[in-house]
């Protein structure tokens, strides 16, 4: 049931961000919750997932998916509960996943949800491990690291929604998984919880001759979703055919210009002509049909087995997105 005093809060895309996202690039407006028509869908947000992809899409450059116009609601993925239903084969109380951005209502067509089973223990699990970011880690390393058994891989954000999953799928493949993180809490983490065998704090100085010393044999798969220094230190590691997954470019998203330092493009071309390097760029949409169902198999057997731990950094209100948006980290805001 929906209050009597219900409304729908709608927090939009203000302006362009320079560098940094912060709160006044967005604004929340307040207006009467939506009204489902013939053959619609309204949906309470229960879930939001705020994830990396969303600062690529507040700049006003071609990419693989349009950017956002000033003025837009808010993209993001969701988990919600449908208030009502004006389409056979939903009803009023289903679980579904939905792309309908920060807001608390939302009117969509049935054609754009996906149902849930009602009984998850962990709904906001699909926005997670099992969902975008848990499928990102799953069939960009096993399509494109293609780990082998005594290999070595390094993991960016190694504790971050799909850097800890990769990590621990590496590890049931029999590799030693060397994990870079952002402090001594993260990289604690992600050796006694998630079982790396090493992990490199990026804060501290000297990180090519630190992640030297804990790839003694070298790198063979590098996954790569940070950039960075992180991918200054990796490149001289690269062995002959090595393979790096590259999901993503955090270190470069809120720049204004061209990074500063060292140019290190000919370091790493050079690298991946000499060693044979497969590099390969990941969208999730790419792959999604043909290895979505075995995904979910898979995830939800470890998951239930225990042998994939998985920890989510939840915040209450939908009025906390603009706030955690400026990290652009993987957190979900629960919807209250």
């Amino acid at each position: 049931m929906m209050p009597n005093d219900a409304v729908n809060r709608r927090i939009l895309f203000d302006r362009w961000p320079n560098g940094m996202p912060v709160r006044e690039d967005f604004k929340t407006v307040i207006e009467p919750v939506p009204t489902a028509g013939a053959g619609e869908i309204l949906l309470r947000t229960l879930y939001l997932s705020l994830d990396p992809y969303m600062r690529g899409r507040m700049i006003d450059a071609p990419s693989y998916v349009p950017a956002m116009a000033l003025g837009d609601t808010m993209c993001g993925q969701v988990v919600g509960r449908i208030v009502e239903s004006n389409e056979a084969g939903f009803a009023a109380g289903d679980l579904v996943l939905a792309n309908t951005g920060w807001q608390d209502y939302a009117v969509t067509s049935a054609q754009a949800l996906t149902k849930l089973d009602g009984s998850m223990s962990h709904p906001s699990y699909a926005l997670g491990v099992l969902g975008m970011p848990g499928f990102t880690a799953y069939a960009a390393l096993l399509d494109i690291g293609q780990p082998k058994s005594d290999e070595t891989i390094v993991v960016t954000a190694a504790t971050g929604a799909v850097g800890s999953v990769v990590g621990q799928i590496a590890k049931m493949k029999g590799c030693r998984v060397v994990g870079i993180a952002g402090g001594a809490e993260k990289c604690n983490f992600a050796v006694g919880t998630l079982g790396y065998d090493a992990c490199v704090d990026h804060h501290l100085a000297d990180l090519p001759a630190r992640l030297a010393s804990v790839c003694p044999k070298g790198i063979d798969v590098y996954f790569e979703s940070v950039a960075g220094p992180c991918l200054d230190a990796a490149v001289p590691l690269l062995n002959l055919n090595a393979r790096m997954p590259l999901i993503g470019l955090a270190a470069y998203y809120n720049l204004a210009g061209p990074p500063e330092g060292v140019n290190q493009v000919p370091a790493l071309l050079r690298q991946i002509v000499v060693n044979r390097v497969t590099v390969k760029g990941f969208i999730f949409f790419d792959h999604y049909a043909s290895r979505g169902a075995e995904f979910t198999r898979d995830m939800s057997a470890w998951l239930a087995a225990g042998r994939i731990k998985y920890r989510e950094d939840i915040l209450d209100g939908l009025q906390m997105a603009p706030t955690d948006s400026s990290a652009c980290y993987a957190a979900t805001i629960l919807g209250s």
